[in-house]
């Protein structure tokens, strides 16, 4: 009989936005006439910038024509996306990226996953916690983990807690690491890294051998303009660092799917052997194999992004964001509660009130608000006593969560 791979049954029963789900829908089916407004997973809500959708609707017309007509692409991405790319978001700021070495995906939730698939079984891996929970998951369904405790930390991790005492910028860690997840700004608490920190996490894994697997999904979010967008704004990072980056908040693509990550061609690993090889190589390898790359009408949406009425657009829209982040700060302060973040990033983390536990406070803003967040602690153990409230809504929806939670708590 056909065997399971056993990791799987390590992970707890459900990944956490399909628990929030079960319980919403439940609170739905018990009370039908209850107007929720959901501020917790990450999904955008507002259209496509119009240069996007203009620029797909000509590349679907050109899939009418043999002579415009688009088949397979190049795995890697077109090269007219990767130039642009690499001009805007990394030489603009001083960063000794090419095209060649980027990559374009339908995610950078599905890259960080699947970059696993490079690396050994033997690596030391830390994350932070509270941590986006892909991270996690897929070391474990890697089989890079043992067993989780009670407190839902899988033996085999390095856990590096992130908290209001250390401004919730992990601390470099004492023992030697072979892999790092960093995400600033970050998901779930909102802060960001200043330059001398990631400097101080690059010297690390510089000085370990270590890579950083870098999570900028939200880079476009930073109004600071002393913050870096990039690990390879930081002298040195192109040795020991992976960037990842979406195009799923900054331009809306969430249901559209397009992402890249970054694999300087000077980034080397040791093989079993104790050879040096290139991860470019590997990466381009894995992508060749198990990837088809991104559809070429979506590729021509991305590249619309870097057009002058794209930038606009685009800029528009994490403005508006912007915009629901500061209002949801404004108002969760003005009801009493201690927020953080909101400032430099879409998602405000918040600490429950009157010592409820994370799932806790959901259900009491689900029942009595009618309002949906993320528990803290399904992003880890640190994340106990606190909550995640997303910026991506409408203005109304936003204003209409903030006025019911502010007159329950106020009162």
């Amino acid at each position: 009989m056909a065997t399971i791979n056993d990791n799987y049954l390590k992970l707890k029963a459900g990944y956490l936005f399909p628990e929030i789900a079960r319980r919403v829908n439940s609170f739905i089916e018990a009370n039908p006439d209850a107007k929720i407004i959901k501020l917790g997973i990450g999904d955008v809500t507002e259209p496509l910038p119009e240069a996007c959708r203009t620029a797909m609707v000509k590349a679907v017309e050109e899939m009418g024509a043999r002579s415009t007509f688009k088949g397979y692409g190049p795995e890697q991405g077109y090269g007219w996306l990767r130039e642009k790319i690499a001009q805007q978001d990394f030489q603009a700021r001083g960063c000794e990226i090419d095209a060649s070495e980027i990559f374009i995906s339908d995610g950078s939730k599905c890259d960080t996953g699947n970059i696993l698939d490079i690396f050994g079984k033997n690596n030391i891996i830390a994350v932070t916690d509270p941590v986006y929970p892909v991270y996690v998951d897929t070391n474990v369904m890697a089989g890079h983990t043992g067993s989780a405790n009670d407190r839902g930390e899988f033996d085999g991790l390095v856990y590096l807690p992130i908290t209001a005492e250390n401004n919730f910028t992990a601390e470099i860690p004492s023992q030697k690491v072979d892999l790092i997840y960093l995400c600033f700004p970050n998901n779930p608490t909102g802060a960001t890294a200043s330059k001398e920190h990631l400097k101080a996490w690059v010297d690390y894994a510089k000085a370990n051998g270590a890579i950083i697997l870098f999570d900028a999904a939200y880079e476009a979010f930073i109004t600071d303009s002393n913050l870096p967008h990039s690990i390879y704004e930081i002298d040195g990072a192109r040795d020991c660092a992976i960037e990842f980056r979406s195009f799923s908040k900054n331009a809306g693509f969430t249901g559209t799917r397009c992402a890249l990550t970054v694999v300087p061609k000077t980034l080397i690993a040791k093989a079993s052997d104790g050879s040096d090889v290139e991860l470019w190589k590997l990466w381009n390898r894995r992508q060749s194999t198990k990837f088809n790359g991104v559809s070429y009408i979506v590729q021509r949406g991305a590249e619309a992004v870097y057009s002058e009425e794209g930038q606009a657009q685009v800029r528009a829209l994490v403005d508006f964001y912007m915009e629901n982040a500061r209002i949801i700060c404004e108002q969760l302060k003005a009801a009493g509660l201690s927020v953080y973040g909101g400032v430099n990033a879409p998602y405000v983390w918040v600490k429950t009130p009157q010592g409820l536990s994370s799932w806790d406070f959901f259900d009491k803003l689900l029942q009595t608000c009618n309002v949906v967040g993320t528990p803290g602690s399904g992003f880890g153990a640190a994340g106990e006593g606190y909550f995640r409230i997303s910026a991506f809504n409408s203005r109304e929806n936003v204003n209409e969560a903030m006025k019911r939670i502010t007159e329950k708590f106020k009162a």
